[in-house]
């Protein structure tokens, strides 16, 4: 009997995970990758040069993460000097980097890589990427790859970030340093506790054109287009209602926080030898361990 055809393998799902290049997304994002890997997924997490080199110094994070064998790092450009410091008030100097500088690297290594094939030469199948980096998402959707939004803030943070051209139209921006207190009733489900205080530092511009203002503006009110939106920093018993608006606009939105306890029951549940990175440390700094001896 003629041997027959073997029929081929199945292709497993293949991420890239792209987060915006500072701290705080950093880490939120090392979390999401985890879980996707402890679900046996396959996951390239693609760093700025700067956030991998600050890994590789003060953290074993790069390493800790070997144990996963379908995960892996790649790394890009932010466009920023190596001297810069990306933090406090210059952390947002990245913004426009990123749009002039890694914006055109990412789509050059893309279409260089075929789309990131993994090692075992599978299509990357789907890009979760910060919601900010809206020229992932113009690339996921132009090669119909699965495009997934992650944000690290809270919902009602998203929410008002996504109603500021309604809160533009109501007058209540740019914050003018005047009335700091009044209540701020041009987002739905928050009219009677947002005040302009409340309100990012980004928005205390003397003008709506400000080139940072118009960034994120531009960058979150492109959200809807992506097939799902994580939100990592809240659950539905502490957003509820306000997620309940969020989802008028996009309704495939996930809430996964709180991400530690997920962790915890996903690896309870996998019968695996692989042992997950609990209290794995993302810090770009060394760490002050000073207090410990204060705690003890």
């Amino acid at each position: 009997m003629a041997d027959q055809e073997k029929s081929p393998l199945p292709v497993p799902p293949y991420v890239l995970i792209f987060p915006l290049p500072l701290q705080g997304h950093v880490n939120s994002t090392l979390k999401l990758a985890e879980l996707l890997s402890l679900a046996a997924l396959h996951v390239t997490f693609l760093l700025s040069d700067f956030s991998h080199r600050r890994l590789l110094r003060h953290t074993d994070t790069l390493s800790r993460f070997s144990q996963y064998p379908g995960f892996w790092f790649e790394t890009i450009s932010d466009g920023l000097p190596d001297d810069h410091p990306r933090v406090g008030e210059r952390s947002m100097d990245i913004m426009p980097s990123i749009k002039n500088v890694m914006a055109p690297l990412f789509k050059e290594m893309m279409v260089a890589t075929d789309c990131l094939r993994s090692e075992h030469w599978w299509p990357v199948t789907c890009i979760i990427a910060d919601g900010v980096l809206s020229f992932a998402g113009d690339f996921a959707l132009e090669n119909g790859i699965q495009l997934v939004y992650f944000r690290t803030i809270s919902a009602c943070a998203f929410w008002a970030y996504f109603c500021l051209q309604e809160i533009i139209e109501a007058g209540e921006v740019p914050l003018k340093g005047n009335g700091m207190d009044l209540l701020v009733k041009s987002v739905p489900g928050m009219e009677g506790f947002l005040r302009r205080h409340d309100l990012p530092g980004f928005c205390r511009v003397d003008e709506v054109s400000d080139p940072l203002f118009q960034i994120i503006k531009t960058e979150t009110g492109q959200t809807p287009r992506a097939q799902a939106v994580i939100l990592k920093n809240t659950f539905e018993n502490l957003e509820g209602p306000v997620l309940s608006h969020i989802r008028t606009r996009m309704p495939n939105l996930f809430t996964i926080g709180p991400l530690h306890v997920l962790k915890s029951r996903i690896s309870e549940e996998k019968t695996t030898t692989i042992s997950p990175l609990m209290t794995v440390s993302g810090s770009f700094w060394e760490e002050d361990q000073s207090c410990i001896e204060w705690l003890d």
